[in-house]
């Protein structure tokens, strides 16, 4: 089993002069070690479970430019980009850059966005639920025609592309794409049908498998290999409390088909914290 990190708090002591060295610093630290994604948010306000607006809080992909450009090996995603924050057209421009400029190591994390108070807050039109998982879908299919031979024309529901040109292309062709949520309707029929990736909370392990079944039985409608889905969890636990505990729940994650688990560092040391995991809990997970 693999290793993520996603960095979803900066409020940690002194903030306010050592945010990007705290940030920089467990980059490297999992980009050394050999963790295998790291994640941040993507919000404009820090989210009401982590104290709020108030908090602080950077724009996701300028912060992933930085950390392409002081880490070497490790995958860089958001988890995950709201849909409604930016033009697909454009938000697949961004990502590309990411991938050239990375070497190949972005990700393109995708949902369906749901804080409304930082759409109302900072004057983003927040569509209808069934509204944003439309866009969502539209938003896919734009990209996969950029990264494609064809630059003609997109015209959807809600987004109308007069040119579909996008060089450089990624290194690979084209950017993984990683669909975060669990809702069995329409986030996880999406995956099966456009997803390389998935993403679900590792809260409770009957709940994650038989959301895996759900996912299981949509691709056997779409007849999509299941299998060619990375399927991953975050995790809010502290290994270091109960070390083989942890990877006792860990084995029985992966058995379900789950490849990697993400954690997110705690404050006020979020250095410390992914320094534990890579020379403790690495080592160990990579034999699960």
């Amino acid at each position: 089993m693999d290793l993520g990190i996603h960095y979803a708090q900066f409020t940690h002591p002194d903030w306010e002069h050592r945010l990007s060295e705290r940030l920089t610093e467990t980059a490297r630290v999992a980009d050394q070690g050999g963790v295998s994604l790291f994640t941040v948010m993507d919000h404009w306000f820090q989210m009401v479970s982590f104290d709020g607006p108030f908090q602080p809080m950077l724009e996701g992909y300028t912060t992933l430019g930085h950390l392409a450009a002081i880490t070497e090996r490790v995958r860089l995603s958001l988890l995950v980009t709201g849909v409604t924050y930016r033009h697909p057209g454009l938000l697949a421009k961004t990502v590309t850059t990411l991938d050239v400029l990375s070497g190949g190591r972005a990700m393109l994390g995708l949902g369906a966005a749901w804080y409304d108070r930082e759409h109302a807050g900072l004057g983003v039109p927040f569509p209808s639920t069934a509204e944003r998982f439309e866009r969502l879908e539209e938003a896919i299919l734009i990209a996969r025609q950029m990264w494609s031979d064809d630059d003609g024309a997109f015209d959807g529901e809600h987004y109308h592309l007069a040119e579909t040109i996008c060089l450089p292309k990624p290194i690979r062709g084209s950017v993984p794409v990683l669909i975060g949520g669990g809702g069995e309707r329409k986030t996880l029929r999406l995956v099966a049908q456009y997803a390389d990736a998935c993403n679900l909370f590792a809260g409770d392990i009957d709940q994650v498998r038989h959301k895996l079944e759900v996912l299981h039985g949509h691709c056997d409608a779409l007849g999509r290999d299941y299998d060619a889905i990375e399927k991953t969890i975050l995790t809010g636990t502290d290994p270091s409390q109960d070390l083989d505990g942890f990877l006792r729940e860990m084995e029985a994650y992966a058995a379900l088909g789950i490849g990697l688990v993400g954690f997110m560092p705690p404050t006020p040391d979020p250095v410390a914290f992914t320094t534990m995991l890579v020379s403790d809990v690495l080592p160990r997970l990579a034999d699960i």
